[in-house]
């Protein structure tokens, strides 16, 4: 543990700032390494959702359109990230997209159809927590769409993607990868909480007993639609906060903003 003759003095000033005093008298016992990394986090995150904020004027007055995906496996910390990433930025020129399971009429369309009509108008950002990637990984694992389809996908999504960045759309494709070991731990913590529990779907229910088949699915999703033009960018997720600043980070880094 950590003593008070530790502290550098960037530690001081940090504890005796606003972020530092709220966690350093948030409990009885205090633990200085638990309220350092805690203070340190949340002033981090503040200086990025401070970049955001920027990040989208820019997109704004610059009518410029950007597309960011979330994808990763259930329970991965995908909506948790995005929420943070949104915390701070204007309601009215993003959109957070989390679509269903395509209806009948949607079934028989083109499948990225339903995903061109969620696409960023100029001067808006797009934020999509799963994708048309749902048919690499998860359609694929659980039965949901044929092989055919599933070919049909792989063979089509490289031109999409294509086809998006140049009609001059910023597209930035982010993967969360957790450990089997984080993801049952999280399950069980879902489960147990009379706020969350609701989270839990039938395929979440199966994501531990399929892990080596979405495993296997997911390598062959990065092997092919790895791109200069729409490259992935994997984070190891099983520290949420690491992750999401790690996010946030690469969001501002992909985007050429003033």
């Amino acid at each position: 543990m950590m003593n008070p003759e530790d502290l550098t003095d960037e530690d001081v000033e940090l504890l005796n700032s606003k972020v530092g005093l709220k966690y350093l008298f948030a409990e009885k016992k205090v633990n200085l390494e638990k309220v350092l990394y805690q203070a340190n986090y949340e002033a981090e995150l503040r200086a990025m959702q401070a970049k955001l904020i920027k990040l989208q004027e820019w997109v704004i007055q610059e009518r410029q359109r950007v597309i960011i995906i979330f994808e990763g496996r259930d329970a991965a910390g995908k909506g948790g990230a995005i929420r943070r990433i949104t915390a701070h930025i204007n309601p009215r020129h993003y959109r957070i997209v989390a679509l269903p399971r395509p209806t009948a009429d949607e079934t028989d369309q083109w499948y990225f159809k339903r995903y061109v009509d969620k696409l960023p108008k100029p001067g808006e950002i797009v934020f999509f927590d799963r994708s048309w990637y749902n048919r690499a990984v998860v359609e694929p694992v659980n039965g949901f769409c044929t092989d055919k389809e599933y070919k049909t996908f792989m063979g089509q999504v490289n031109d999409f993607e294509r086809m998006i960045t140049e009609s001059g759309a910023h597209l930035v494709k982010i993967y969360f990868s957790i450990s089997k070991d984080e993801q049952a731990k999280r399950f069980e913590e879902i489960k147990a909480s009379p706020l969350k529990k609701w989270k839990m779907t039938k395929v979440d229910e199966e994501a531990q007993r399929l892990w080596d088949n979405y495993t296997s699915y997911k390598e062959e999703m990065f092997n092919h639609t790895n791109n200069d033009y729409a490259e992935w960018k994997i984070i190891h997720a099983d520290k949420k906060t690491l992750a999401r600043i790690e996010a946030a980070t690469y969001i501002l880094d992909s985007i050429p903003y003033e």
